[in-house]
């Protein structure tokens, strides 16, 4: 067997995503800090490459482990789990896997929306347990089309989320760090989320990840969405206040969420999992069999370009 090259730094591949890996170099599975420091110090020099998944920190004292490490590619479009400076400072590029999630992602995000303002679980168990057979008409809910809605974050996923509501009739508000060329109509407030969130019933959390976006919707946007308020996240999150979040939702301060990312995943708080008005999902917002492949596919192809000595697909840095 060939010195390894190539560090599998998580133990979260499937065997499909682990086997595209593995067929790009010489590797080695090395899945936590532990095993990392545990490999043998001839063998932590070989290694030139990384290829990560999941949402565990790869901070500079992991990196230092490989003194001649060029390149972690990322599975997924977040990076956030990356030291992306501490890698800068080394001389370490770093690829993610961004745009072939982005459909898949806003789709999830409309799915809540809709699932949410139908209840489309409370419809399903009303036929299942028997209730509509007694003759019980459900209480009627509430309707999406025409709402405004404020995307956080108009980025490609923000985008396509916004494309979609704007297929509902919706009418879109956005923030992002600078005005985006987008149809006629929609809303720009510049990175004031508190004012956005007060011209909108419904507020989409749709950006990246990572220190700069913590609690980027505060207690203040969550106060400001009001009592019609619904609090939709496939980000991260730690994009929102959870604790205020929580309050609001227990108090009745807005109407309810939608959630695909939590503080502290898998472990969601109790007081979420408590609440009738909160749609709870496991972070699964991309995983679709077509869109994993996609994703695992972009990954090996940076790893490719790197040891071939090409142009990275997708640098971050």
């Amino acid at each position: 067997m060939s010195h390894p090259k190539l560090l599998i730094s998580a133990p979260f591949f499937t065997p499909d995503e682990l086997a595209r890996v593995e067929a790009v170099a010489p590797s080695v599975l090395a899945g936590t800090p532990e095993e990392r420091a545990a490999l043998p110090e001839d063998l932590r020099a070989g290694i030139t490459a990384m290829a990560n998944k999941g949402h565990k920190p790869i901070d500079g004292a992991q990196m230092d482990l490989f003194p001649n490490l060029e390149v972690i590619a990322q599975f997924g479009v977040g990076y956030d789990a990356i030291d992306v400076a501490a890698a800068t400072e080394r001389g370490i590029r770093v690829t993610n896997t961004p745009d072939v999630l982005n459909e898949d992602v806003a789709d999830l995000a409309l799915a809540m929306m809709l699932g949410w303002c139908r209840e489309i679980i409370k419809g399903d168990a009303w036929v299942r347990d028997g209730t509509w057979d007694t003759g019980e008409s459900m209480p009627l809910n509430r309707k999406m089309s025409g709402a405004p809605v404020g995307i956080a974050g108009m980025g490609r996923i923000g985008r396509a989320i916004a494309d979609r509501c704007a297929g509902f009739g919706m009418e879109v508000h956005y923030t992002s760090r600078s005005e985006k060329e987008t149809p006629e109509g929609w809303v720009y407030h510049g990175e004031d989320v508190v004012a956005m969130a007060d011209a909108v019933e419904w507020l989409v959390v749709a950006v990246v990840g990572g220190e700069h976006t913590k609690g980027y919707v505060s207690k203040e946007a969550i106060k400001a969405l009001g009592p019609r308020g619904v609090v939709i996240n496939i980000a991260r999150g730690t994009c929102i206040d959870e604790e205020a979040l929580i309050e609001a939702l227990e108090t009745g301060e807005i109407a309810g969420a939608g959630l695909d990312v939590f503080n502290n995943e898998p472990h969601v708080d109790p007081r979420l999992i408590a609440l009738p008005n909160v749609l709870l999902q496991p972070h699964q917002a991309s995983a679709t069999v077509e869109t994993r492949r996609d994703m695992s596919l972009l990954q090996c192809a940076n790893l490719s370009a790197y040891f071939a000595g090409e142009a990275l697909l997708t640098p971050v840095n």
